[in-house]
């Protein structure tokens, strides 16, 4: 069909009763990208969909998931959105969504929202989970698993972990993943896995996208970093314009003693001052931000990033107790916080809680990425160094782009605020160690 000349298409077409017309339209794999279709059966677990916005990563997985939950009854799926309210309004009811698909087979499901669960009329069900909240993927066991968006997750790592462990029912569990790629740390891992296939996609690849639209897209973004992620499903490495380049990091990694200098031997001791960076979280409860709370010290002009003890979920007086440990192992007392930016909770909390630490306060005159600019060049210039390795925190600094917006894991980069706000204190007050002044 898709070879014959115009008349002959036409001629078929017309020929058609409406029954098999619309039979024909429903039947996906007749009109479906070869890399929408499931990859071939060859003991993968997990399928890897990274492709551009508006290739159909949605009308895909939520065809291959109707057919697995209509093949054979009391089939378990989990359906895992970047928040429950993206997995119902996308994953669910959505143009492309698990409704939709199957009104286009003739077929009715069973659509709870007030328990967030789909069901097939032979028993099967889906139910919804969030990239929001790992902790709700613990406990239910599951066939298969749809995970819409997961570079967008707010705990990518914890939510995808326990999904992995819930598919431990029926003779092959497998997961489908579909996302607009990003330089996340764990996508590379999951692109690595011996059983994972790997399929990718173009906007311009949807023959149901309007070309003018493909050509105002490809006129705005083609040639582009952003372009070539977002439209061509390409993974970069870094972002465009980012403060922190893998490479910078890596070369700033400490691994082995330096002579003369620093390493990963020296111990709390060798520090001139230890200062812990604290950027509280706006609201509470699990699905709130992180409480980005990050140890850093200083010798000589040499700044440190020591450990990242970035609490979740926990209550204010639980990231207080966290921020006492911290300075405890430490031996530090002073905590520093932003203070249009719960700074002032910060202070009272750690009061109450009776930490005996000294709070203070900074303001903040420019965006996240603008203050950390100064500290990226520390790096830059061989003053500063990660004591170690620090996967989320890094995942963070990558994701900060010079005069631009935050374009990294998450909503916001906790981390690595709490990072700047400690190196930035470290690197502009002395160290407290006596001095001899000439008057």
């Amino acid at each position: 069909m898709s070879s014959a000349p115009e008349h002959v298409q036409r001629k078929i077409i017309n020929g058609l009763t409406v029954e098999r017309a619309l039979a024909w339209d429903a039947d996906f794999e007749h009109w479906a990208h070869k890399n929408q279709l499931p990859p071939p059966d060859n003991g993968w677990s997990t399928w890897l969909m990274m492709a551009g916005r508006g290739f159909g990563k949605t009308r895909a997985g939520a065809e291959w998931i109707f057919k697995l939950g209509n093949a054979r009854p009391k089939v378990r799926i989990a359906l895992a959105g970047a928040t429950i309210a993206e997995a119902r309004s996308i994953m669910v009811e959505g143009v492309s969504g698990l409704l939709a698909v199957a009104k286009r087979y003739r077929r009715k499901l069973i659509w709870e929202p007030s328990r967030n669960r789909l069901k097939w009329p032979n028993g099967s069900q889906a139910e919804l989970f969030s990239g929001d909240s790992a902790d709700g993927l613990r406990g239910p066991e599951h066939d298969f698993a749809w995970a819409d968006e997961l570079a967008k997750w707010r705990q990518p790592e914890e939510t995808w972990m326990n999904l992995q462990f819930s598919l431990r029912a029926g003779s092959r569990p497998r997961a489908l993943i579909t996302t607009t790629p990003k330089p996340l740390q764990l996508i590379h891992g999951i692109m690595d896995h011996p059983r994972t296939i790997t399929t990718r996609g173009r906007t311009s690849d949807n023959i149901n996208l309007d070309e003018r639209v493909i050509e105002v897209l490809t006129d705005t973004y083609g040639g582009t970093r952003l372009g070539a992620q977002e439209l061509d499903g390409v993974l970069l490495t870094d972002v465009e314009g980012a403060l922190w380049t893998r490479e910078m990091i890596e070369k700033c990694r400490l691994v082995r003693p330096l002579s003369p200098g620093p390493s990963l031997a020296m111990g709390r001791g060798e520090f001139e001052r230890v200062v812990i960076g604290v950027d509280p979280p706006a609201s509470a409860g699990e699905n709130a931000d992180a409480c980005g709370i990050v140890v850093c010290g200083s010798r000589g002009e040499d700044l440190f990033v020591l450990e990242d003890a970035t609490a979740r979920g926990l209550s204010p007086e639980g990231w207080a107790n966290r921020v006492a440990a911290a300075a405890a192992r430490w031996n530090t007392h002073l905590v520093v916080a932003e203070a249009n930016n719960g700074g002032a909770m910060v202070e009272s909390v750690l009061k109450a809680a009776d930490t005996g630490l000294s709070v203070r306060l900074v303001h903040a005159s420019r965006g996240k990425c603008a203050r950390a600019e100064p500290i990226a060049l520390k790096f830059e210039r061989g003053k500063a160094w990660f004591l170690g390795e620090f996967p989320e925190l890094e995942a963070e600094l990558g994701g900060m782009v010079a005069g631009g917006d935050y374009m990294g894991p998450g909503r916001s980069p906790d981390r690595a605020d709490a990072m700047v706000w400690a190196m930035t204190v470290l690197s502009t007050t002395r160290s407290g160690l006596p001095r001899v002044t000439r008057l």
